[in-house]
């Protein structure tokens, strides 16, 4: 059977061997790597092509918002989880935005690391309980709320309702247009349109709009 493979990047050691020795308990799992640094990171997904990177946000040379964006451009194959002591609305949207398939707080390490690592290799998000209810109740005060009235009465096509749920299941513009056998650019044609029918401003928005009508679902205690 073929191992999932798994990089870790924190600029703590405790962390690393923590998730580490946690990961490498489950069957079928090998951490390949580990990395100290947001540069360091980069450079080790591109020459090992894990299938998963975990990473903290804050970390030295580049946060981890930014080591998501450039993993997910580089090596779309390669999905990234969030493992950080940050709960702030902006952070969360900030990573999700930047193409995170998963967000855990390192107070949840314990409990929920395993299971938002199998939620992610079976194709969905994960997100923790306690991030999920930052994500259902709307990023951004005053702002979340209008956005979710406006989107609420919006009819989609089934092409745009797939498009949504590749989108907020972590899929770049280049994996939806090799699943659904289109261009690249009509990919990103539907994306704008989809933002602009909805009234939406980011990534975080349409996928909280995908959470709220069941298009996609997150991990549960």
């Amino acid at each position: 059977m073929k191992k999932f493979r798994i990089l870790i990047a924190d600029d703590h050691a405790l962390i690393r061997h923590g998730a580490r020795r946690v990961l490498q308990s489950q069957q079928g799992w090998r951490v390949v790597g580990e990395a100290g640094n947001g540069a360091e990171a980069v450079e080790k997904v591109k020459k090992l092509k894990p299938d998963l990177a975990i990473l903290d946000i804050s970390m030295p040379d580049l946060d981890g918002v930014e080591v998501t964006r450039q993993i997910r451009e580089s090596v779309p194959k390669t999905k990234v989880l969030v493992l950080t002591m940050h709960d702030s609305d902006q952070m969360v949207q900030s990573a999700l935005d930047a193409g995170a398939h998963g967000y855990v707080l390192k107070s949840d390490l314990t409990g929920c690391l395993v299971k938002a690592v199998k939620d992610i290799s079976g194709g969905k998000r994960s997100l923790t309980p306690k991030v999920s209810e930052i994500v259902l109740k709307g990023f951004l005060k005053g702002k979340g709320h209008g956005q979710q009235e406006r989107g609420a009465g919006t009819q989609l096509t089934s092409r745009q309702l797939e498009i949504v749920r590749l989108l907020a299941e972590g899929k770049i513009n280049k994996e939806i247009a090799s699943q659904l056998g289109i261009t690249v650019r009509t990919v990103e044609a539907h994306r704008a349109n989809l933002m602009q029918k909805l009234g939406f401003h980011s990534l975080a928005d349409l996928i909280q709009y995908a959470l709220r009508h069941g298009i996609i679902s997150l991990q549960s205690e």
